[in-house]
């Protein structure tokens, strides 16, 4: 028997062949009553569907019978000349028989908000559960973040990972270049990943994450139904000048309406950040008095249990 391995090369073990061989089957036949229901609910003879799709008449024969074992490519086009999607014609639950397609058009329109609370009230496990005991600081950069989040994780005896770190870990490389390789929506698809590592290896930690994952919906979603979140928030003009204390002068270089630029920046994304679950204001207070009133907050709010 041949050997069937993953990308890495390690060996898979094979499932047991006649049932293989029955499931392979049993898609086949389903493809193809999908494709003939399809097809007579559209009114359209085997030889028009041809013509739109491009199939030959016979291989449409066939794959109606449950004989032709058509490519993904082919399906494809037969799924287009339908106007169906192809996971209709595949998918174990038939579309017309039941609500599942209905609902999941429905999930995929709905806004963020409405998509968690599906979430919560479809999942077995309470909200408390599967925050478990993780905290995540967000909000704009220069809020202090980094800084308080690695304080309070060693007052607290948790971990305290930063999300930025965790991504150039991962990837092998800083995250400008990240960018700069895979640009805005590449970086979005490592952080998605970064939080589901996250999720995955810790049930107690304290999570730094960048200013603008608020903006990415399924990713923030997801942070808010996984970890207690908290809005660490200041002044425009302190974000500013910490960022600045910290020897990045980019904010400013060669832009006289940085500022301006980041009041709106703050003030669009304040909607978001007030979704966490509970705020601490940092602003005009020592690093040292901030970190012991987060601390005190988590410990209050009860998000170590």
């Amino acid at each position: 028997m041949t050997e069937i391995t993953n990308f890495r090369g390690d060996r898979i073990a094979p499932p047991d062949e006649m049932q293989g061989d029955a499931g392979v089957a049993a898609l086949i036949q389903r493809v193809g009553e999908r494709v003939r229901k399809a097809r007579e609910r559209k009114g359209i003879p085997r030889r028009v569907l041809s013509e739109i799709s491009g199939v030959s008449p016979r291989y449409l024969a066939q794959l109606e019978a449950g004989e032709g074992n058509i490519s993904i490519g082919l399906l494809q086009r037969v799924a287009e000349a339908l106007d169906h999607r192809i996971e209709w014609l595949m998918s174990a639950d038939d579309p017309w028989a039941t609500d599942v397609s209905r609902m999941a058009d429905l999930y995929r329109a709905a806004s963020p908000e409405v998509r968690q609370a599906v979430m919560e009230a479809l999942s077995s496990d309470s909200p408390e559960a599967r925050r478990a005991h993780r905290i995540c600081l967000v909000g704009l950069r220069g809020a202090g973040k980094s800084t308080l989040g690695a304080m309070a994780g060693k007052m607290l005896g948790v971990p305290f990972i930063e999300l930025n770190r965790e991504i150039e870990e991962h990837s092998g490389m800083p995250v400008d270049e990240v960018l700069a390789l895979y640009g805005q929506e590449g970086y979005r698809s490592l952080e998605a990943q970064a939080v589901d590592r996250v999720i995955c290896t810790h049930d107690s930690v304290v999570l730094a994450v960048a200013g603008g994952i608020v903006v990415e919906p399924e990713t923030y979603a997801r942070l808010l139904g996984h970890f207690h979140t908290i809005w660490l928030r200041t002044s425009p003009d302190e974000h500013m000048a910490r960022v600045r204390a910290q020897g990045d002068e980019r904010p400013m270089a060669g832009n006289p309406e940085a500022m301006e630029q980041l009041r709106s920046i703050l003030t669009s994304r304040e909607s978001l950040y007030a979704r966490a679950e509970a705020q601490l204001n940092t602003s005009g207070k020592p690093v040292e008095a901030s970190a012991q009133e987060l601390v005190a907050l988590i410990r209050a709010r009860g998000f170590l249990g």
